[in-house]
């Protein structure tokens, strides 16, 4: 089993299973999410390139500062939009 903490400030880690992953992407929508750091977007946007050359169907967000979580209406519209996210990290 494995185990990821949430970097939020929780007290005790609660457990949640991993996503189910799918087999392929073909025919799914894929959530690109730009969390702010500098040149960030420069990775979302060749990263979002490469998936639409092989005909993959791309979105892209941005969050509004890298400091603080997404926001709730962000996350819903994202849920709502894709079948999978990559979010961009840094450091």
């Amino acid at each position: 089993m494995t185990i990821i903490l949430d970097p939020t400030a929780e007290r005790a880690p609660s457990a949640k299973p991993a996503a189910t992953r799918p087999s392929a992407v073909d025919g799914l929508t894929v959530g690109l999410l730009d969390i702010s750091k500098p040149r960030g977007d420069l990775f979302m946007q060749r990263l979002g390139a490469a998936l639409s050359a092989e005909g993959i169907q791309v979105k892209h967000y941005q969050k509004p500062t890298f400091t603080k979580p997404a926001p709730t209406a962000l996350r819903q519209e994202i849920a709502e939009d894709c079948d999978l996210m990559v979010e961009g990290l840094a450091d």
